[in-house]
């Protein structure tokens, strides 16, 4: 079946969407906006339609939990919870649980607020242990010298777990977004394509049913890699335990603004999460649960806690009088940038769809495929494919590549769209071997700790591991999770 003029005018459209994406030649978001500018001039669809995406509702769920990351981030929430988990007695000086902690917390953090914001505080965190290992360390051997034992062997900290300490960083807190919806742009992204095209809302509770135990898989995981390849070479770290008692000792008491940021987050989550584990009790078609469903969505949730931010009271003013929990100053600086390319990505994916386009490109794909495709192949497939698009692109412009064109993929084969789309939408965080794959890789191997080498060949096995720990979670789902 020939393509149309308006799906052969959008395949050009997307070519140079994608190369532009891959290459950076223009800023991200510039360049959504220019795929859907392009889009109006050539025809393909009006204005109306084609800039619709930029309103969804699923934009507010963006601008809503933006703003409570950054309330998170101006108080130091994220850094007192940092510190908290790693001054716990369990975790010491030893240096496999503080590989362990620091894993969690990037994690924990990183399922709230954005990915490269968890990664730039905790390397400022890991970057300052180092130096106090190194600073205890010689202080130690200036001690022994004192003593008159110049010849006492004094065991050196092997110089590839401060680089397995930063790698854990960066790998951690990419899979933490996959816990929560808001975790990372990708699943928000993944989120409206199944919403749209196939009908189907995955709930803040449900998501986190299944990504709480997929980033929780590949935490551990990572964390007993990084021990393998980084091993420490010493049983104690001396000198973590007095720099962080320091630091939290800096972090004072609760202040009114961190207060007032915990009570708003407390709420928005609560309300994300209250329709879930009601309707686990009173059932999906209760009248509450419904009214939940139809009037308090995760957008709106979203919203009343970014709004409350502006309500309730927050830190003394240095002048006299009394800040919000946030100031507009601070929620203007949040990341406008990924609500754009979101837009713009949404447009175009609903563009493929409706002119038809996604629907040849899935058609195209089945003729690579063998004749006894099974769903593990096409699951695997998806995942597979958007891992090693997230090494070339960022992992937005992955999500908004890939998804369509798995669950056009499903359609044209049989397959379960929902499944297949589920697959690319985790697989699109993934993509750990480059400087370039994810900003928090890009952070830490600008540390100068990070050899080349050691992020592709730990990022490499990661990246398997990654691909077969979510083939094997949506198999899960595919057997749980009723479609219509």
């Amino acid at each position: 079946m020939p393509l149309s003029y308006e799906a052969q005018a959008l395949a050009a459209i997307l070519l140079a969407v994608v190369a532009l994406w891959i290459t950076e030649a223009l800023p991200l978001p510039v360049t959504a906006l220019l795929g859907a500018v392009a889009c109006v001039i050539a025809g393909v669809a009006p204005a109306k339609e084609v800039f619709r995406p930029f309103a969804e509702p699923l934009v507010f769920l963006f601008i809503g939990s933006f703003m409570l990351a950054e309330a998170i981030r101006v108080h130091g929430l994220d850094r007192r919870l940092a510190y908290s988990v790693l001054a716990i007695p369990w975790v010491g000086e030893r240096p496999q649980r503080l590989l362990a902690a620091v894993a969690v917390v990037c994690a924990v953090i990183s399922a709230c607020i954005s990915n490269t914001a968890t990664t730039a505080m905790m390397v400022a965190i890991i970057m300052g242990i180092l130096v106090a290992i190194e600073e205890a360390a010689t202080q130690e051997t200036a001690r022994q010298a004192q003593r008159q034992q110049p010849h006492t062997f004094i065991p050196a900290l092997d110089p590839r777990f401060g680089t397995g300490l930063l790698l854990c960083v960066a790998f951690a807190s990419s899979i933490g977004g996959l816990a929560t919806p808001i975790g990372t742009p990708p699943n928000l992204i993944g989120l409206a394509f199944i919403k749209n095209e196939l009908g189907i809302n995955v709930s803040f509770f449900a998501w986190c049913s299944i990504g709480v135990p997929v980033a929780a898989l590949l935490i551990g995981f990572t964390v007993i890699l990084l021990n393998w390849l980084f091993p420490a070479g010493v049983t104690r770290l001396v000198g973590v335990a007095h720099f962080i008692k320091n630091q939290r000792t800096l972090c004072g008491t609760w202040t009114l603004g961190q207060r007032s940021t915990a009570v708003a987050f407390g709420v928005t989550i609560t309300l994300w999460v209250l329709p879930g584990i009601l309707s686990l009790f009173l059932g999906q078609q209760h009248g509450v649960v419904s009214w939940l469903a139809l009037r308090l969505p995760e957008g709106v949730a979203a919203l009343v806690g970014a709004i409350l931010l502006f309500v309730l009271p927050g830190n003394a003013r240095p002048g006299g009088g009394r800040e919000r929990a946030l100031e507009w100053p601070d929620a203007a600086r949040i990341d406008w940038g990924i609500i754009l390319l979101y837009g713009g990505g949404m447009a175009l994916g609903e563009l493929a769809f409706s002119t038809g386009l996604a629907s040849a490109i899935g058609r195209s794909f089945t003729s690579w495929l063998p004749a006894d495709t099974s769903g593990i192949t096409l699951v695997t497939a998806a995942a597979i494919v958007a891992v090693v698009t997230s090494e070339f692109t960022s992992n937005t412009a992955s999500a908004t590549m890939v998804v369509p064109v798995a669950i056009a993929l499903a359609q044209a084969t049989g397959g379960n769209p929902f499944i297949l789309a589920l697959a690319a939408t985790f697989a699109a965080s993934l993509g750990f071997m480059m400087p370039v794959s994810t900003p928090c890789n890009a952070i830490v191997y600008g540390t100068g700790r990070v050899p080349l080498n050691a992020m592709m060949k730990s990022g490499a096995i990661l990246d398997l591991a990654g691909a077969i720990v979510i083939t094997v979670a949506m198999l899960g789902v595919s057997r749980f999770w009723s479609t219509p």
